[in-house]
């Protein structure tokens, strides 16, 4: 089985969110089971520099506004998946991040930047650039890839199947029409049923359209989408191809998030001797400046500062939980008056509350694992990783009942806890007040020292490991070849 992913970005070398985890981890595991798998990746400079035996395996151009092309085969590290890079320093070497420039702006030629990304795609998966190596799948992770589902579909000769994975709907890709004859796609497909989207066309609807199977992160956030709720105005769509979405939910990477050999903390544990952890917590207060206090329950938020997280909430919650003595730190970026809110929640508490704006991976890993729970309150998520990695730190989540959330977090409510179920607290609706009394009830619980240790064992027995998620999508895949050997 050969398969072919390509995304924009890849732990740990590119990220700004879940997607570079998934990157980083599931084409291992897909190996790992038997696929023989390849990774298409953008050449951004953090990856050009680490890419590792390469080779050249085409050159061409100009194409999508860049003057040459070259696609390199390599490596990037010991894991023994092989990586495609474009090499394109026309549009991806430059500073700033993958979609945005350091101001925060989208980079004005994304389109020609990742139609590129699926062109390649589409023609690296039949051969035309290594006529050793043909694709049986080509799997597309969001918007940015789900162009090539459009040029495989436009092809009449293709023979591989394609996968579009949704890792969050509300990230469109959408541009002018006047755009859309820079990709060279067929001007039919620039109609409502195709790529068009209210005067606009949008690349995450070219997966949805056009792509044999469409999965997203978590079995609820597929059903979800189909709603109006959450379908971000591409329900009827959804709708309309129910009989191709699925959800499979997203892994940890253990040779990343791991409390027993985590190189990162300032003291290992496990569920069988968890004395690490408390030096875990008292080495976090002392980094951020917070009162050390063994007795205080430390909550932690590691996010983009943006609405869907709520983060607006969190700060609302705060004042009745301070009062409680609690301890708060919040890590992330992200919008401007989210940032400047929790900067001002931690001078308005010295030593309570403690702020950091940007992303740090140690910090992250610390957090983790020094905090006594971890908050995930978003309006909405399609998987969510943070809370897989407090359930894996013993770090117990305290989560909105949606998406990814409410597939992994089981609420520490009496029946729960009786029968020895409970992993976390869970709330329901997106208000401030409903994410007070989940933080009175995890701080009630804090005060048991008996039953925080019971739920802090049963989180880390869990098991959300990536080699479930690639046997599941393994078995998709063999389905998509059956279907297209059968055609």
């Amino acid at each position: 089985m050969k398969v072919l992913h390509l995304a924009a970005e890849i732990y740990p070398w590119i990220k700004t969110g879940g997607l570079a985890d998934v990157t980083g981890a599931l084409p291992q595991a897909l190996r790992e089971a038997g696929a023989e798998v390849r990774l298409l990746l953008p050449g951004f400079p953090a990856i050009a520099a680490a890419l590792e035996q390469q080779r050249t395996l085409a050159s061409f151009g100009p194409a999508f506004g860049a003057g040459e092309v070259r696609l390199l085969l390599g490596s990037l590290g010991q894991d023994g998946v092989s990586v495609v890079m474009i090499d394109a320093p026309w549009l991806y070497r430059r500073d700033g991040g993958p979609y945005e420039n350091a101001r925060g702006a989208p980079w004005p030629d994304n389109l020609q930047r990742f139609g590129l990304l699926s062109w390649v795609a589409a023609h690296l998966a039949a051969g035309e650039f290594d006529p050793r190596w043909q694709a049986d799948v080509v799997h597309a992770h969001d918007w940015h890839a789900g162009l090539a589902c459009a040029y495989m579909a436009a092809h009449p000769g293709r023979s591989a199947s394609t996968v579009f994975t949704i890792h969050n709907l509300a990230y469109q890709g959408l541009f002018g029409n006047d755009e859309f004859a820079t990709l060279g796609l067929p001007e039919r497909y620039l109609q409502p049923d195709a790529l068009e989207f209210h005067g606009r066309f949008s690349c995450l609807k070219a997966g949805l359209v056009f792509a044999d199977r469409i999965t997203t992160v978590s079995p609820t956030y597929a059903r979800e989408i189909a709603t109006p709720e959450f379908g971000c105005g591409m329900q009827g769509l959804i709708q309309q191809r129910a009989a191709v979405v699925s959800g499979i939910l997203n892994g940890v990477d253990p040779a990343v998030w791991s409390p027993g050999h985590d190189a990162l903390l300032a003291a290992p544990y496990s569920a069988a001797d968890g004395a690490g952890k408390a030096l875990c917590k008292r080495a976090l207060q002392a980094e951020l400046g917070l009162e050390a206090d063994a007795q205080a329950p430390l909550f932690g938020l590691v996010s983009r500062l943006t609405p869907q997280k709520g983060v607006d909430l969190v700060l609302a919650a705060l004042p009745a939980a301070l009062a409680q003595g609690a301890q708060f730190v919040l890590q992330g970026s992200g919008d401007a008056a989210l940032e400047a809110a929790c900067a001002a929640a931690a001078r308005e508490h010295p030593g309570r509350v403690a702020t950091r704006i940007g992303y740090d991976e140690t910090l992250a890993h610390w957090l983790i694992a020094g905090a006594d729970a971890v908050l995930v309150p978003s309006r909405f998520e399609p998987c969510g990783l943070t809370q897989l990695y407090g359930l894996r730190y013993g770090t117990l989540p305290l989560v909105r009942r949606v998406g990814g959330l409410a597939d992994t977090v089981v609420d520490a409510s009496p029946q729960a806890v009786a029968e020895g179920r409970a992993t976390g607290f869970v709330f329901d609706a997106a208000t401030p007040e409903a994410l007070a009394g989940a933080l009175q009830r995890a701080i009630t619980a804090w005060r048991e020292p008996v039953l925080w240790q019971a739920l802090m064992r049963r989180a880390m027995a869990q098991d959300f490991s990536w080699a479930e998620a690639a046997r599941r999508y393994l078995d998709l895949y063999r389905d998509l070849r059956e279907e297209r050997a059968t055609s």
